[in-house]
């Protein structure tokens, strides 16, 4: 169980017990991130995350933060996503003190050191010139793109060269001071709670001024006029990398359960539908899978894979193929049940250590608008009934809906658009 509280100054605190461990999480999450961005800022969140590491006026560099921690043993990280970013530390449960210290520190009392500003540009750069050099990433990238078109969820999270470049140090700060609020945060304590845990939490948390900034960001709707596109990117490759899906469903929607189940037989597993039938039977692609991707208004199904080149057009007949067997026909029972089974199984992997733990209760306080322990959400997925799959995969799989992007040796999209007209379109026109 787990127990949430509003401190004076609005953090929402919640502390998550977990029996059978000696190791504590110290979990800070904000709701901010890159679709909160103008197309100016665009990156800007991603870059608060780093320059959290680069030094405080109590620890007044990068190194004095890590070695505080090392020494410890501690793991520690942060990340950026597009309407969230988090920070944690996790830590023997004896060193509760020390996690909140520094956590605290970095999140308030950072420097925005100008001359480390100037450097970092250049490691996110570099950031984004890797993840752009991996075909697999950078393929569901431009799918967003191409889903969230002219949309700050389309945007890149770490921003562009161009953009990150170009902030200045009062933009940065101007920024961080509008989201990085008490209000706006979600502080959690997961793993061994030790007796003195709330007064720390008091000691390095409850004196921060509260601020009245309430982030709001621009809804996305997806056109019901909308018709199938497709986003080529050139690269000189025999392999061909695709990202390929639809439109799904936000956080809170009461047919998520449904959609999570129907992703998981059609490519979330080795033995799923993509999986046996693309690469066990036919050969068409050593990497096939799909997955979800949610937001707070809405989401998306994305079905990622490696195909050769020559072999293009037989795999999305294919890939297509299994999307229209599942819309006439739905699933058997027994896939329904293999993949309610399947999720309970990976939930209980997922949530076994204290860092899992504090994920869960965290984002489901940020980003739901209520909290379920494990137990209540599983039920949720054990309820869903064989005739809802079938009903949310004619929902969901609408051609006109489809989004496709490739990775691979096209010059502009036509070759692509011309695949998706023959060869999908023919096989399911609606």
């Amino acid at each position: 169980m787990y127990h949430k509280q509003k401190l004076s100054n609005g953090i929402n605190l919640l502390t998550v017990p977990v029996a059978g461990t000696e190791a504590v999480t110290v979990l800070a999450l904000f709701p901010v991130g890159s679709r909160y961005e103008t197309a100016k800022q665009n990156g800007v969140s991603h870059f608060i995350e780093h320059l959290m590491f680069k030094g405080t006026y109590k620890r007044p560099s990068t190194l004095d933060i890590s070695r505080e921690l090392d020494k410890v043993g501690a793991e520690y990280n942060a990340y950026t996503g597009r309407d969230h970013t988090g920070y944690y530390i996790k830590v023997s449960a004896n060193k509760t003190e020390l996690a909140l210290d520094l956590l605290s520190d970095m999140l308030w009392h950072s420097k925005f050191d100008k001359d480390e500003i100037e450097r970092e540009k250049g490691v996110i750069i570099e950031e984004l010139n890797m993840y752009k050099d991996n075909p697999t990433m950078y393929v569901e990238q431009l799918f967003e793109e191409l889903m969230y078109k002219k949309h700050p969820l389309g945007k890149d999270v770490g921003g562009t060269a161009k953009t990150v470049r170009a902030l200045s140090r009062a933009e940065i700060i101007h920024y961080y001071n509008q989201f990085y609020n008490s209000h706006n945060l979600v502080l959690v304590v997961a793993g061994k709670i030790v007796k003195n845990t709330h007064q720390l939490i008091d000691k390095y948390f409850s004196l921060i001024k509260p601020k009245k900034f309430k982030p709001t960001f621009q809804k996305f709707s997806f056109s019901p006029k909308s018709t199938a596109e497709v986003l080529a990117h050139f690269r000189k490759t025999d392999q061909i990398h695709i990202a390929m899906g639809f439109p799904g469903f936000s956080y809170d929607d009461p047919r998520s359960p449904t959609l999570a189940l129907l992703n998981i037989i059609l490519g979330a597993t080795m033995s799923s539908r993509l999986f046996t039938e693309v690469r066990e039977r036919r050969g068409l692609a050593y990497v096939i899978q799909s997955g979800l991707n949610r937001y707070h208004e809405t989401g998306n199904l994305v079905i990622r894979a490696g195909l050769d080149k020559s072999r293009m057009e037989e795999a999305l007949k294919v890939i297509v193929e299994e999307l229209v067997k599942i819309k006439k026909h739905g699933v058997t029972a027994d896939e329904l049940k293999t993949a309610k089974d399947n999720l309970a199984g990976h939930m209980v992997l997922q949530l076994e250590d204290s860092s899992a733990q504090a994920e869960w209760y965290g984002r489901s306080a940020l980003l739901k608008k209520k909290i379920r322990t494990p137990q209540e959400e599983l039920a949720l997925y054990r309820s869903v009934k064989l005739a809802e799959v079938q009903k949310i995969a004619n929902q969901v799989f609408q051609m006109p809906r489809l989004r496709l992007s490739a990775i691979g040796p096209y010059k502009d999209n036509s070759e692509l658009k011309k695949m998706l007209k023959t060869s999908i379109m023919g096989i399911c026109p609606n």
